[in-house]
């Protein structure tokens, strides 16, 4: 599915787009709009994992839950083939 816009750009970045867009300028801001999605998505997933290292409490509960994982469980069994 497409859809259609219409937007303003000023001098210097109709020529941007002119000289690098090629033959199909919808695809190339296609394209730049794309990877600035997936470059803003990558960021917020750094940023929480940042605050998520730096969260103390978060990792010392982090840290309970991986000691007690496998309380109560044995030694997993290895089917041998």
């Amino acid at each position: 599915m497409s859809n259609r816009s219409t937007f303003t750009l000023d001098d210097e970045a109709y020529h941007f787009l002119t000289t690098h867009g090629g033959d199909n300028r919808s695809a190339y801001i296609n394209r730049l709009l794309k990877r600035e999605k997936r470059k803003i998505l990558e960021d917020a997933v750094l940023k929480a994992n940042k605050e998520e290292a730096e969260d103390t409490a978060y990792q010392v509960e982090l840290s309970e839950w991986d000691s007690t994982l496998l309380d109560g469980l044995g030694t997993p069994i290895h089917e041998s083939k």
